[in-house]
């Protein structure tokens, strides 16, 4: 029987009808917005085509057994054909045409798609960015030697100088890295909470009394398999990010996951760390685009840190997502824990 979607397509809430055998009977205009998917290619998909945790929203529908009962299902992550990942609260209803899923969505987004959109240019971008950066650092340096002779006599002004020649060369050995950069370090096992200790102390120091640092670590996770110094940057280029907002407050906390998609691939486990502040929040106008290079909210800010805190996590085949309003910012890494078949 046809169920008629009159009273339900004006409604912005994507809305979702489910068989009883778990496939996709109907689906509002929302629905398709949301997803960006015509109508046509949802119908008659199984649950589990969209979401990986499919199991456990059909045992939850099948709680639902009389009308009106409602069953809410937290963070479910949508998929379809491989094209993005939508978050959302999805809240279960059992009404006359059989089970109806409204999906809430999200102000989470998980950084791929903008970073992806253009790598090839991000890149070349970047790159000539470095080149260009070469010249003025050689100005300097040339000028600073001119400095150091002019002031040999006057030993603050030497001191100085100094300091201006060590700065041009750890930039210059920056740059260096980024244009020819050497081959990744062979990953290791490590524990999640010595590397969040790590930035925790280096915040600490860099921030002092001005803002509080909270733990919050899950002492039963296992061992990663990644590369500590580069976890370390990304955590800590997070972190610095909540301090200079005007946090007055960050939270670092470690949690387990299991059954995650990240990307096109389903992972038995996961280590989730998220960094908490209660600074501004991310404005609107930058969410979309807060992990392309050169995109910072800040007016001395580099927009460097997060796109390389989110190439780091991919490198450890993980992600790194955000959602944000004013008072309440989270950056979340998904780390996933190697499969027994993946560490053989």
């Amino acid at each position: 029987m046809q169920l008629d979607l009159s009273p339900y397509d004006d409604l912005a809430t994507p809305l979702l009808w489910l068989d009883e055998a778990g496939c996709v009977r109907e689906a509002n205009a929302a629905f398709s917005r949301w997803m960006s998917v015509g109508k046509r290619r949802i119908l008659g998909l199984s649950l589990d085509q969209l979401d990986p945790e499919a199991p456990r929203l059909l045992n939850l529908c099948r709680e639902c057994a009389t009308p009106d009962a409602r069953m809410q299902a937290l963070r479910v992550q949508l998929s379809y054909a491989g094209q993005g990942v939508y978050f959302a609260d999805a809240l279960i209803v059992r009404d006359a045409n059989g089970w109806r899923i409204e999906w809430h969505p999200r102000a989470e987004f998980d950084g791929s798609d903008p970073a992806l959109a253009l790598p090839a240019a991000l890149s070349m971008a970047l790159k000539g960015l470095a080149h260009e950066l070469r010249n003025p650092l050689a100005g300097l340096k040339g000028a600073a030697q001119l400095l150091q002779k002019k002031t040999a006599e006057q030993p603050q002004s030497q001191t100085l100088v100094k300091l201006i020649e060590t700065e041009v060369d750890r930039l210059t050995g920056l740059i260096d890295q980024f244009m020819n950069p050497a081959p990744p370090k062979a990953h290791a096992a490590l524990n999640i909470h010595s590397v969040l200790e790590t930035v925790r102390q280096l915040a600490d120091a860099e921030a002092g009394w001005a803002v509080k640092l909270i733990r919050d670590y899950d002492p039963s996770l296992p061992e990663l398999v990644g590369d500590s110094d580069r976890l370390t940057q990304a955590l800590l280029n997070v972190v610095r990010n909540a301090l200079q907002s005007g946090a007055s407050s960050v939270s670092l906390r470690s949690r387990a996951e299991h059954h995650v998609l990240i990307g096109e691939r389903l992972h038995r486990m996961a280590i989730r760390v998220e960094i908490g502040d209660n600074g501004p929040g991310v404005p609107d106008s930058l969410q979309e685009q807060i992990f392309l290079p050169l995109v910072s909210g800040r007016a001395d800010g580099t927009g460097l840190g997060l796109p390389l805190a989110l190439q780091i996590a991919r490198e450890h085949q993980g992600s790194l997502s955000f959602r944000s309003r004013p008072g309440h910012t989270v950056f979340a890494f998904l780390l996933p824990i190697a499969d027994v078949e993946d560490s053989v």
